[in-house]
């Protein structure tokens, strides 16, 4: 079998950015590795490339996206407040997401490195559950840990009324900080 030829340098990129265009599931490191016959570090290094020229690609933690804005679609975001102990993280990420949220980030003010905010990009129960699971498999601590579980979150979704039933929710769990 005759080896394939890897794909260099701006077409390498341009097919990354096509791939990413075109899926509508995150695509990983090492799928698209496979796919333009390179290591998975060559393709971070794209990816910082691609970043670095403005492209809207997000790094989740199941695989890289193109982040699409449908035209005359108004996303709502906000910033929300949150503590609670490791074994809700679950219950919390899953009450957003079954109101119709898209939980973006987890963010958290460090007292050495200041704030530190790392990707989720969950909008559904099976990302939740791939999104532990990549937790528990990698032995990864919840950035909450760090700050007695206070951290934040940046949600979005098509509507403001979506947004204040989800952190309603939040409140009635105990979930929620109040300013």
């Amino acid at each position: 079998m005759a080896e394939q030829k890897k794909i260099l340098g701006e077409e390498r990129r341009s097919l990354i950015l096509q791939l990413l265009k075109d899926s509508s599931e995150p695509l990983t490191g090492s799928e698209l590795a496979a796919r333009t016959n390179v290591s998975r570090q060559v393709i971070v290094g794209d990816i910082t490339l691609l970043k670095a020229k403005n492209e809207p690609i997000m790094a989740t933690s199941q695989g890289y996206v193109y982040l699409k804005q449908n035209a005359g679609t108004r996303i709502y975001e906000r910033t929300i407040a949150c503590k609670h102990n490791p074994k809700d993280t679950e219950k919390e990420l899953n009450l957003l997401v079954d109101h119709g949220v898209l939980v973006k980030d987890v963010k958290i003010e460090h007292a050495v490195y200041g704030d530190l905010t790392a990707s989720i990009m969950v909008s559904n129960r099976q990302e939740v559950k791939q999104f532990l699971s990549n937790l528990q498999t990698t032995n990864a601590a919840l950035l909450s840990e760090l700050t007695d579980g206070i951290h934040l979150h940046t949600i979005s979704a098509s509507s403001e009324k979506i947004l204040d039933k989800a952190e309603a929710a939040l409140k009635a769990e105990g979930f929620l900080m109040e300013s």
